[in-house]
């Protein structure tokens, strides 16, 4: 059984989650070109103008379209300036499971962007989806993420021995690779129950995104 999610955009009093853009180009080789981002995540380094196209007008809609998951540009509401990244990935449509990732840009952290950007994603899954469960896999030391996993009601499953090679700074300056554990955390529909109140307004869906 395979489907695919509707193309929609979705937002809260501050952000709006949409389909990339071309425009969102540069921006986003910006955003991935982060130290923070370059350690824990396997982007290419260094994040190319070339790679941001090739992920914003060939591999996020392949995403959708062949059924994997959805990618969501993060903006905020009242500038429309690209904040961050939001994934769903490895979708099982039989189970109504998927994963999530996200990524928030260095200009735009300290604001709660990631738990609230990550909950509505929830919220839309579960509500106008009717997904079953969402998991999130973090790195061992990744302590950032999570808190957001924390924050918007995640529950912590268990570890995954040496399933992750994240990259570290050398004394020289230099990126290396390093083995670590994953936590793995779940979210279920009942996790969300007050969790949601953390978000002014709610969300909103509006399909057709074009």
């Amino acid at each position: 059984m395979t489907s695919t999610f509707p193309n929609v955009s979705i937002s809260t009093e501050r952000l709006v989650l949409r389909p990339f853009e071309e425009p969102d180009i540069q921006s986003f080789a910006d955003m991935m070109n982060d130290e923070l981002v370059t350690a824990w995540t396997t982007v290419p380094h260094p994040y190319t103008e070339a790679h941001a196209r090739s992920w914003i007008t060939e591999q996020a809609p392949a995403e959708r379209a062949e059924g994997r998951g959805i990618v969501f540009a993060v903006t905020e509401f009242l500038t429309q300036r690209l904040v961050g990244v939001v994934h769903i990935r490895n979708t099982d449509w039989r189970i109504r499971s998927s994963e999530i990732s996200y990524v928030i840009a260095p200009w735009a952290r300290g604001e709660g962007y990631a738990s609230e950007a990550a909950l509505i994603t929830a919220q839309w899954l579960f509500n106008d989806q009717k997904f079953e469960r969402l998991e999130l896999r973090t790195p061992a030391d990744n302590t950032a993420s999570q808190q957001v996993a924390q924050k918007i009601g995640c529950i912590s499953e268990g570890v995954l021995r040496g399933a992750w090679i994240a990259r570290a700074r050398t004394d020289d300056g230099e990126w290396t690779e390093v083995r670590t554990d994953l936590i793995v955390w779940s979210l279920l529909p009942e996790d969300l129950e007050g969790v949601g109140d953390q978000l002014p307004g709610g969300f909103t869906s509006f399909g057709d995104w074009n």
